[in-house]
């Protein structure tokens, strides 16, 4: 995510047109693209007799240089500041291949000057662009505009949200989900296929949690990376009073022996067996562990849930912020537009209004000692925009699916031990009974900010997975 989102850029002429026009549009575009710090994929402009794409010998050339950039080229735009040539623009990315979001733009006729000379007619052009791009099967991206011109505000917009799309869709494509042990026996809500999930690119990495805990057990108390994460412990929350040194040093060696195996194995997100093994069988809980990576936007989900985490990085990639994963769990009175997410929890220390708690897990903790679960991250979800979505399998009908919506935390209270947050969604019932209905999970995953639109896009154009927006 730190990379700069890199674009292929064709800019379509046609003879018809003064070619001149496309010209000023190629400049103008590279120049607003290298403003909002983009990277730009171009023929260079003597490669073509224009500067332009509009024969297929200019389609050939212009798909070559793509493929040769493959790796680098996250989105493609099609910029038309004049009628534009439709088997230019669509063989270029048709001999591209390289299955990514593509935007299409058309600039504005001035009505002042339609004359020969200053006429672009992209209006009309962008209709056959399109045309071509659905006959040849190709998803594409619009313009918020029909036509815009390109030093406007309304296209800068349109960039900005573009991008984000091809990160969300590039990241999901390529991404690889951790599953850090096995899921709770009692919760089959967790099961999910990795073989559909392979289909959309999405590589399933498992690895036994004995391993993990082997890896932890291995490290002295005096190692540096366990000294250095028990500093980053104490800084991260307050802990609890009564806490033992000793309890806190297992959870940093837990949190060291966590992130250096998905950082060795290229893991973006994970789910973790989060109980009862590593309390009974290591003496700690891995909450803390997990809200300090997903503060790190490498987002870890409860009870090995690789759906719930699936839909948490989707939503992480969208607003560039830490996501978390939280049980739909209570009503809130008879207001049926609000309820109460909760969790033990592992929530980003971002998402909790004023200082963090940092104790033992408290309903496991009455169970299987308060001694074997130290390391939960407590406090109130603060106040403030909030985006849900949550991943899953259709097994039976062997597809992806999904639900995504809208709404907010509120400072209400509610007097329950963990990570509490208290949401309203407009027309929360029927929400609901989609999820009863639909037999989605209790888990969901949710982050701070409004993104819905954008991860809509991403999964419906572009991923074609089954979804339900909430509205």
């Amino acid at each position: 995510m730190a990379e700069p989102t890199t674009f292929g850029i064709i800019v379509g002429t046609r003879g018809f047109f003064n070619a001149k026009l496309a010209s000023e549009g190629r400049k103008q575009l590279l120049a607003k693209i290298e403003a909002l710090g983009f990277g730009s994929v171009i023929l260079p402009v003597d490669a073509t007799p224009t500067g332009a794409i509009e024969t297929i010998e200019d389609a050939q050339k212009c798909a070559d240089l793509f493929v040769e950039n493959r790796k680098k080229i996250n989105g493609i735009i099609v910029s038309l500041p004049n009628f534009g040539d439709e088997l230019g623009v669509v063989n270029a990315i048709k001999g591209a291949n390289l299955n990514v979001p593509v935007l299409v733009q058309a600039s504005d006729d001035e009505i002042d000057k339609v004359d020969l000379a200053h006429r672009r007619d992209s209006f009309c052009g962008k209709l056959s662009v399109c045309n071509n791009l659905r006959q040849y099967g190709i998803p594409f991206s619009n313009t918020t505009l029909h036509t815009c011109a390109i030093d406007s505000e309304s296209f800068e917009d349109d960039l900005k949200r573009f991008a984000k799309v091809c990160t969300v869709v590039c990241g999901l494509r390529n991404a690889r989900i951790g599953a850090i042990g096995t899921r709770p026996a009692a919760f089959q809500t967790m099961r999910i296929s990795e073989k559909l999930l392979q289909q959309s690119g999405i590589t399933v990495v498992p690895v036994d949690m004995s391993e993990i805990m082997g890896a932890a057990n291995a490290l002295g108390d005096d190692a540096a990376e366990v000294t250095a994460r028990i500093a980053e412990i104490r800084a991260y929350g307050e802990i609890a009073e009564g806490v033992p040194d000793a309890n806190i040093a297992k959870h940093a060696k837990l949190g060291v022996a966590i992130t250096g195996w998905m950082q060795q194995n290229q893991i973006n997100a994970a789910g973790v067996q989060c109980w009862t093994s590593v309390q009974e069988n290591y003496g700690c809980a891995a909450c803390l562990a997990m809200s300090m990576m997903g503060e790190r936007l490498m987002p870890c989900a409860c009870e090995v849930d690789v759906g719930g985490v699936t839909g948490m990085y989707a939503l992480t990639l969208a607003a560039e912020q830490p996501a978390a994963l939280l049980d739909w769990n209570n009503n809130y009175g008879d207001d049926r537009d609000m309820c109460v997410c909760t969790h033990c929890s592992s929530y980003p220390k971002s998402f909790i209004n004023g200082p963090v708690e940092i104790g033992n897990l408290d309903v496991l903790g009455a169970a299987l000692g308060p001694e074997n679960c130290f390391g939960a991250v407590k406090g109130k979800v603060a106040a403030g925009p909030m985006t849900f979505l949550r991943v899953s399998t259709d097994d039976v009908n062997g597809c992806m699916r999904a639900y995504l919506g809208e709404g907010e935390f509120t400072d209400d209270p509610f007097e329950m031990a963990g990570g509490i947050a208290v949401c309203r969604i407009a027309n929360l019932q029927k929400l609901m009974d989609h999820l009863c209905m639909q037999g989605f999970e209790h888990h969901t995953g949710m982050v701070r900010s409004h993104c819905a639109g954008i991860v809509k896009e991403a999964i419906e154009r572009y991923l074609g997975w089954n979804l339900y927006a909430h509205a």
